[in-house]
């Protein structure tokens, strides 16, 4: 009976997995090559100012409880959550800009303010959106994608026709005003595809936008991975840094065990939380179940050049979360999937955690995080990095009416090269692989390896798809079909927080 469990990679899929297979009774060790835990959800610190390196929204709070719960904890044992009000404020071209505030009623009447008819028209499709966000949750985000019949459900047959249309073409049917458009189309950025090619179903994350809001964990998005850490240490998982794993050993087409630091560990199973593309290149050729032309030919979503910039003195006319939509959405779209190329005016996206959670900077001064969508794999240069920064500044300045530039104490950027070398991400990818029609559910690679024995794959690469609550649920996944191949059953281990 496999008992012995070896994880690689720290990141929230991994944590997931882990805390599971060790309620269930299994050893687990993780081996994460970086000095922390987290994988992508790292932190900086740096002259007194914090920075959630990776992730920064908190959506789908209840997917997060219900994760805690399952080991009779809760959210609130391992941090604390602010709702955000504003969530978020949008940016327009000719100084226009629209907030998201914290409830559903507030953003019709700012819909309504906009474009007269249309909080009539939001009301309807936000009720869709939830009811797709039910069945997601409820009946398919769940299912190890292990085949095509775990979408066929009296509810999806029902909206059988959402998953042959576009959120695009949904969008537009209701509504005309392009800020409004964009505003809706901009939550399903987070799947990693453009809302042209995604599945009308994923409406749902509008209702994860609008419905059940935006929050702040104190402390930073890093606060949940060190929640997650002490839970799985609780469980008796076994945490191992700066440990990078060079090969996954196979004989007799099954796994047993990982060499780090050219050392042998043997395990009854091997469980791949990083990079889905780099944990096949730790097998030999002959092993590995996707080909080079598999991974070329998938929809990856975008890389991102990142900045952490430390400001001597606070902000004016920002909130915690900002987009910058004053340039072309669909230029910048087809500059990261049509054609890849750094895009001549792109989009952007800052946050200043500093606004709500003081503790983040020094008094008197702001952290910024600023965020470019790019396509992954394309040229990475400081030249580059500087030259975009620039672009970014001199906008931010324009358009939040304030100077900024020689109020920077540092920056610190972060682009397709270090996606890679710290990560093993494919192409310096951020995000993994978009959720298009024909990368969903049991069409993404799969977490069970097809050629070798007591191997198994999460995270975002993965079912369900991209981001940091798919991601939990990925391990709750993989765990579960552990579980079911082996049986381990052992008694659960009490928890103490």
């Amino acid at each position: 009976m496999p008992k012995k469990i070896a994880i690689i990679g720290s990141g929230f899929s991994s944590l997931s997995a882990s805390c599971y297979l060790a309620q269930m009774g299994y050893d687990v060790t993780i081996f994460e090559k970086n000095s922390t835990v987290g994988g992508r959800a790292r932190q900086l610190k740096k002259e007194g100012f914090t920075f959630d390196i990776g992730p920064s929204w908190y959506w789908m709070p209840d997917v997060f409880e219900n994760f805690f719960n399952d080991f009779n904890t809760s959210v609130s044992d391992f941090y604390t959550l602010e709702k955000l009000n504003p969530a978020y404020k949008v940016f327009f071209k000719n100084y226009e800009s629209i907030q998201i505030e914290d409830t559903l009623e507030k953003i019709y009447c700012a819909f309504e303010t906009e474009e007269k008819g249309s909080s009539h028209k939001l009301k309807k499709f936000i009720k869709t959106a939830q009811n797709n966000y039910d069945i997601a949750i409820k009946n398919l985000v769940y299912r190890p994608g292990v085949s095509p019949l775990e979408l066929v459900t009296k509810e999806t047959m029902l909206r059988i026709g959402q998953f042959f249309s576009t959120i695009s073409k949904e969008v537009r049917k209701e509504f005309k005003n392009e800020k409004l458009i964009q505003i809706l189309e901009f939550p399903v950025l987070f799947l990693g595809a453009k809302p042209s090619d995604t599945p009308a179903f994923y409406s749902f994350m509008n209702y994860a936008d609008f419905g059940l809001g935006t929050w702040h964990p104190k402390g930073g998005m890093y606060e949940v991975i060190l929640g997650m850490a002490k839970l799985a240490k609780s469980l008796g998982v076994k945490i191992q840094t700066e440990a990078a794993v060079e090969k996954i050993i196979v004989e007799n087409g099954k796994s047993k065990g990982v060499v780090v630091h050219a050392e042998t560990i043997e395990s009854d199973i091997v469980l791949c939380g990083a990079d889905y593309h780099h944990g096949e290149t730790l097998l030999d050729n002959e092993y590995r179940q996707y080909s080079e032309k598999y991974w070329e030919n998938k929809t990856f979503a975008p890389s991102s050049l990142l900045f952490y910039v430390g400001f001597d003195k606070k902000l004016k006319n920002v909130h915690h979360h900002n987009l910058f939509f004053d340039t072309d959405f669909d230029a910048h779209a087809k500059d990261i999937y049509d054609h890849p190329r750094w895009p001549d005016e792109p989009l952007f996206y800052a946050n200043f955690t500093s606004l709500t959670d003081p503790n983040s900077a020094p008094t008197g001064k702001e952290n910024g995080f600023f965020l470019i969508p790019l396509a992954p794999g394309i040229e990475d240069t400081e030249e580059l990095r500087t030259t975009y920064f620039n672009k970014i500044i001199t906008r931010f300045e324009d358009l939040t009416h304030q100077s900024v530039k020689n109020n920077i104490i540092f920056k610190e950027s972060f682009c397709v090269k270090d996606f890679i070398s710290e990560y093993n991400s494919y192409k310096g990818n951020a995000y993994g692989m978009a959720n298009t029609l024909f990368q969903t559910a049991f069409l993404r690679p799969k977490l069970k390896s097809k050629k070798v024995e007591h191997l198994f794959f999460t995270g975002q690469l993965t079912v369900p798809g991209p981001g940091v609550p798919p991601s939990l649920i990925s391990g709750k996944l993989v765990a579960g079909l552990i579980e079911a191949e082996y049986k381990q059953a052992i008694k659960p281990k009490l928890i103490t927080t």
